[in-house]
């Protein structure tokens, strides 16, 4: 049996490929692949394999998730990102942070990362 990854719309699927390459520009110009890699990464780590729970759902951006110790200096990333976040209010938060961390891998000459779209952003902080 194959992986089952959500459905998006056609509209959304636009939005995440436009998306992608505003964060390659960005990326580019501000040198910040390895914040944009941490960031998605630190987002990803809270998922735990036996409760099932955590994972990249868009809540590192919440001051209470940056305040933890190992976020320290995220904050830098989340601003960065917001503005072009502000261009695509369609995409969620959880996806758009793992689009970056994806453009950050891609831009510095690692390999093509698939990218399935629909993450759910949750709203438990």
């Amino acid at each position: 049996m194959g992986k089952c990854y959500p459905t998006v719309s056609e509209e959304y699927k636009k939005a995440v490929e436009k998306a992608k390459r505003k964060l390659r520009g960005l990326i580019a110009e501000k040198n910040c692949a390895p914040i944009m890699l941490r960031l998605a990464w630190h987002s990803a780590g809270t998922f735990d394999v036996k409760t099932r729970t955590g994972g990249p759902f868009g809540t590192i951006k919440h001051p209470s998730e940056l305040a933890h110790g190992a976020n320290n200096g995220l904050d830098i990333a989340v601003r960065l990102l917001e503005p072009i976040k502000e261009q695509f209010p369609i995409l969620t938060y959880a996806d758009f942070y793992q689009l970056a961390g994806i453009v950050a891998v891609e831009i510095t000459g690692g390999p093509e990362i698939p990218f399935h779209p629909g993450r759910e952003v949750s709203q438990i902080v």
